[in-house]
């Protein structure tokens, strides 16, 4: 399965960014293909203007319509996901999540923003085409601890939820994996077709 990591956070290091990562490592031990795209990195300019032709937009825009699987993270900020991904996510053709199954994962200061996966990202991602939006994963900043040296923490809750989450994107895509073409026989005419009674 090829799947699509979106980082949808504006800074470096981020939380949604570690939800990611681990998402990733446990796609990537099921043997799935995985590409990164950091939004932060995309060329800012072409981001504002809208400019979808740029170069850099151009191929972030290609390698989703070549995925199988898109999972999105963001921090929540105001209730809603980040502006970053936001401005990404509007500058993508009309269906370009058509026939994907999409995974959303967002981190913020409190519970309390937590329906921002269902109220504000999902009904984009639906817009978007998406054959299968996922229950999204929220996580509290109480829940992923980012340790001095770089690496992360998620507590129990949260990374039995991702094990959950990776279980049903396999489950997903294997479902709609097309059957492998059956073998064809070449014909045989009726003069050589012997039978016995």
């Amino acid at each position: 399965m090829s799947t699509l990591l979106i980082a949808g956070s504006p800074s470096e290091r981020s939380r949604s960014a570690a939800l990611l990562d681990a998402v990733g490592q446990r796609l990537g031990a099921r043997g799935a293909l995985v590409e990164r795209l950091h939004i932060r990195d995309l060329n800012p300019q072409a981001l504002l203007l809208a400019d979808a032709a740029h170069r850099s937009v151009a191929r972030a825009a290609d390698l989703v319509a070549r995925a199988r699987v898109v999972v999105v993270s963001t921090p929540v900020y105001k209730a809603a996901y980040s502006g970053v991904l936001k401005v990404f996510l509007d500058l993508l053709p009309q269906a370009a999540l058509k026939d994907k199954t999409v995974l959303p994962l967002a981190t913020g200061g409190s519970p309390h923003h937590m329906l921002a996966l269902d109220y504000a990202l999902r009904p984009v991602l639906q817009s978007l085409g998406a054959r299968h939006v996922l229950p999204g994963i929220y996580a509290t900043d109480a829940q992923v601890a980012l340790l001095p040296e770089g690496a992360y923490h998620l507590d129990a809750e949260v990374t039995g939820r991702i094990g959950e989450a990776v279980q049903l994107l396999a489950a997903e895509t294997l479902r709609h994996t097309p059957a492998a073409p059956r073998p064809r026989f070449a014909p045989v005419h009726f003069s050589q077709v012997r039978c016995s009674v």
